[in-house]
């Protein structure tokens, strides 16, 4: 039971008197008129007024005299004669324009109840829609209280024997309602009330004596005995949804709530009550302080005429009276409009209106009431932003009051909406840090805080040395409840010397670089550093590993070095110090990883060897770099056997074939540590023979020279022309070289025999015994070609001969054509047909099918395009070397001239398809001027 003297009153209304509407002076109906002016009436009702309610847009009076009369917001009431009596009781449904009203029309205990359509008009009046005895039997009541159900489908009416009669159906029409009498008792029935929830609809009944409930929308109608304490006519409300729908009982000591199947809370509200209203999540009760029965309120009215009566306004979720004041003869109080009437005997209509939630709250600041405050601010469903402000004024006030506990709880209840740089800079003092901690813990709880507020807080608790809170506070189970900047948190603990907690926050929410960075550079704890990228996913592994490979090399080479041949095969991270086979392997390029060896030139070579034995597919530079490593320790080494091992380990890395295409940069490395064997290797791999025999040359390796022509000569000719040259400028005893060459030189005709002559005749020691053989023996052979060509230009002229001769006869004598078969077709010759000078003859038709000119014998045209090929190159040449001999004499640079005709192929071999029979000493003959030129232009060079 909450005691109400303990509660605070506030005058959170206004009171004023209704005024009259202005005139017909153009003025709005309701508005204030000016002072003086003749329209300041206060608004007066009609004498008699019996009864009250109010809803849709207009309160509704009943008066003795049987009128209904409607005071809009506009204030020009109307009315309307409902019954020929008096009106007893009314009840304006709020979303419907239906009105339920019971009047007497003839004297009597005879009431009737009519319902009407406000919406639609007969003669000028509302329709009455229905119209049915109150009373359901013939023993005559009085009606005490009324209530419709806002769907239209039930209507209760309490009568002062104690019985409740119930309409179940359409209320507005006689066809579909059902009346039957749903209660009985022995007290006077004081209050009707409908609830709803969900599909079950509830009657509340109150009498004098008792409370119950009935629901209403099944077959049997169950009771519910709720309590044996009642009320007052007009005393029983059904409270809003803020006060979850209860049923409000307003008794003489207590005012009860009531939920459908329980008693809820009671408020101990003394005084004799009169009235009981609920308006907007308050409780409006009119009551006066002498004691009287609720029973007389139905035998002696008029003696409350003349005394005081007190209107208390309650806000019951904020335990405060809201407004109090005293009023004369309440006939009731009316919620419309946003607004509380109070309706006085006197025919007044006085007027509450709710102040605004600010001057409300303004009030409440003004007596540092800040609790209340914030209660009546979320009563008011004020938005976040004016309740933090609420917040911040309150945690203000306790600041300055010295209640700092206090106030950072306010403080904390701002977050989200205040700048947290406020609070901030009141606790940073070292005495406050406490608060400050607690305020920063809960930014971070609701993930509003920034890497400067981790910060901050971190440092708080390295402050206060409180390593429970420090772990409580990094040590969250998910990564769903991690409310801070974790990078900034594991700076922090870093600084501070945190090293265990910067490492398990780092490990937990995957910070690699942070993990590794502190056990290397603060820890130095190496193993631990390489068993922790050893469990990282590939692509975290190998970027760490480029990162900080080089240190780990330094301390711990060889496990470094089995990680890193791990990484570049078949990596699989290590899960708990084995690794996982059921993830797919995958490998770095280990080309990258070379200069993490850069002082472990041991580890390296172990490295490479096995990327090479494993991985045969491994990138270049992996063999570009091990061929190095080998070259260099075969240079220093000084034992001969391990010098003999190590030059075949070279030799076999260069034979694997896989410096085919970075040849250039073996050859530079053999070069580099004079690696001989090796170079000659590369040579003869990338045919520079040239090279070859000028290593043995520069060697004097006769032998190997001889054998370098005989292996390569086929390929290069030119070889043993410069080994002929090599062995004419030297001055000792080669005539046995020299022999072997000039007779390779002749089988192969490379050389004229003036040209060998003049390379020999450099050597001192050389002879006319060494050459005399060779002499010889071309001699013989030149002898042998001459007159092969003297007869061959016998034949020639003899041909020629014979072919004049065959040429006169056709001028001069006539020819006989004797064929007698087709030279195509090979059939019989027949007319008409074709003959030719040559002694081919042809059908016509076969002459014009096969052939492609009418002049030519389409048998020898073939031989004949031959000749005449021949003879058009030959011109074009001879045309050629008059050109190029006038370029000569009259060019100042003959050598570019002779280069640019070399460029063009005008000294290249011509060649036919097949050399007819009379070319054959020509083509030689050309052939060997073009060889004694090539000889004369290399002699000149």
């Amino acid at each position: 039971m909450a005691a109400y003297l303990q509660w605070r009153r506030f005058v959170f209304f206004d009171k004023e008197l209704v005024k009259e509407p202005l005139g017909n002076d153009g003025a709005a109906p309701g508005a204030t008129p000016a002072a003086g002016s003749a329209a300041s009436k206060f608004l007066c009702l009609p004498p008699g007024i019996t009864v009250c309610d109010s809803g849709r847009g207009s309160l509704v009076f009943g008066d003795m005299e049987g009128q209904i009369w409607f005071l809009p917001r506009s204030l020009q009431l109307t009315g309307f004669q409902a019954y020929k009596l008096r009106v007893t009781h009314l009840y304006q449904l709020k979303q419907h324009n239906i009105l339920a009203s019971v009047g007497e029309d003839e004297e009597g205990i005879n009431p009737l109840v009519k319902i009407w359509n406000l919406e639609k008009r007969d003669g000028g009046n509302p329709l009455c829609t229905r119209i049915f005895p109150a009373i359901p039997g013939t023993e005559p009541t009085v009606v005490s209280c009324l209530t419709v159900h806002e769907n239209l489908n039930f209507m209760a009416i309490g009568f002062t024997d104690g019985s409740v009669t119930l309409n179940k159906g359409d209320i507005t029409r006689d066809r579909h309602s059902k009346t039957q009498i749903l209660h009985k008792g022995n007290y006077p029935v004081t209050g009707l009330a409908f609830r709803q929830a969900g599909k079950t609809t509830h009657l509340f009944v109150v009498t004098t004596e008792n409370v119950q409930s009935y629901i209403v929308s099944g077959k049997d109608y169950p009771r519910v005995e709720l309590d044996t304490h009642g009320c007052g006519l007009r005393c029983s409300a059904l409270s809003d949804p803020s006060q979850d729908l209860q049923f409000i009982v307003a008794g003489d000591e207590c005012v009860y709530l009531y939920q459908p199947d329980e008693r809820g809370p009671c408020f101990a509200f003394e005084g004799h009550k009169l009235i009981a209203h609920w308006f907007r999540g308050y409780l409006v009760i009119v009551s006066r302080d002498r004691k009287v029965s609720p029973k007389s309120e139905f035998t002696s009215r008029d003696s409350q005429s003349s005394d005081k009566q007190i209107l208390n306004i309650y806000d019951l979720c904020n335990k405060f009276i809201a407004y109090s004041a005293v009023f004369e003869d309440v006939v009731d109080v009316l919620a419309e409009w946003g607004s509380l009437y109070v309706l006085t005997r006197d025919g007044r209509v006085h007027a509450l209106q709710e102040k605004d939630t600010q001057t409300k709250l303004e009030m409440l600041f003004k007596k540092n009431l800040f609790e209340m405050a914030i209660n009546l601010a979320k009563s008011q469903h004020l938005d976040s932003d004016g309740l933090a402000q609420i917040f911040m004024q309150y945690g203000d006030h306790l600041y300055s009051k010295g209640n700092h506990d206090g106030a950072v709880q306010q403080y904390i209840r701002t977050i989200g909406k205040l700048e947290p740089s406020y609070v901030i800079r009141k606790f940073l003092d070292a005495q406050r840090i406490h608060n400050l901690t607690a305020y920063l813990q809960t930014l971070h709880r609701q993930s509003l805080a920034n890497a400067d507020h981790t910060t901050l807080l971190l440092n708080c608790y390295t402050k206060l040395k409180d390593s429970s809170k420090l772990e409580e506070f990094i040590k969250t189970k998910s990564e769903s409840e991690v409310h801070f900047d974790v990078e900034t948190a594991i700076k922090v603990l870093r600084q501070a010397g945190y090293y265990s907690h910067a490492l398990y926050l780092a490990e937990n929410h995957a910070h690699h670089e942070w993990y590794l960075k502190i056990q290397l550079e603060d820890i130095k704890n190496y193993q631990e550093a390489l068993r922790y990228i050893g469990k990282l996913p590939f692509e975290q592994a190998e970027s760490n590993m480029k990162r900080y490979g080089k240190i780990l090399m330094h301390h711990i080479p060889e496990q470094t070095t089995q990680l890193l041949k791990g990484l570049c095969t078949d990596y699989r991270p290590s899960l708990e110090g084995r690794s996982d086979r059921e993830a797919p392997g995958c490998r770095a390029n280990s080309e990258e990883f070379i200069p993490i060896f850069a002082n472990n030139p041991r580890e390296l070579k172990a490295f490479l060897e096995h990327m090479s034995e494993v991985q045969p597919d491994s990138p270049q530079g992996i063999y570009d770099t091990l061929l190095e490593l080998r070259l260099q320790n075969w240079a220093h080494e000084k034992d001969p056997q391990v010098k003999e091992k190590l030059h075949a380990e070279a030799i076999s890395l260069l034979k694997s074939g896989r410096f085919c295409d970075v040849f250039d940069k073996a050859l530079v490395l053999c070069q580099m540590h004079d690696f001989q064997d090796g170079v000659l290797y590369l040579y003869e791999q990338g045919k520079l023979f040239q090279q070859i025999m000028h290593y043995h040359m520069q060697h004097e390796q006769y032998r190997q020279v001889i054998t370098v022509c005989e292996r390569h000569g086929e390929q290069d000719p030119s070889l043993w022309e410069q080994a002929l040259s090599y062995f004419a400028r030297k001055e000792e005893d080669c005539k046995e070289y020299v022999a072997a060459v000039l007779k390779h030189i002749e089988n192969k005709n490379l050389m004229p025999p003036l040209l060998v002559v003049q390379t020999l005749a450099h050597n001192s020691t050389a002879t006319l015994s060494v050459i005399r053989d060779y002499l010889v023996q071309k001699l013989q052979k030149q002898s042998q070609q001459i007159a092969q060509d003297e007869l061959q230009v016998r034949r020639y002229r003899e041909e020629t001969t014979r072919i004049r001769q065959e040429i006169q006869e056709l001028k001069a004598s006539p020819k006989i054509f004797q064929k007698t078969k087709c030279s195509i077709c090979n059939s019989a010759l027949e007319l008409p047909s074709v003959h030719f000078l040559c002694g081919h003859s042809f059908h016509q038709h076969c002459f014009e099918s096969y052939s492609e000119s009418d002049a030519d014998c389409p048998t020898c045209l073939p031989e004949n395009r031959k000749v005449m090929d021949m003879i058009r190159a030959q011109e074009q040449k001879r045309d050629l070397h008059d050109q190029f001999q006038h370029q000569l004499k009259c060019s100042n640079d003959s050598f570019s001239v002779i280069a640019d005709y070399f460029g063009r192929g005008v000294f290249n071999k011509l060649t036919l398809l097949t050399d007819p029979p009379t070319a054959r000493l020509t083509s030689s003959l050309e052939a060997g001027l073009q060889r004694d030129l090539l000889m004369h232009s290399r002699r000149g060079t």
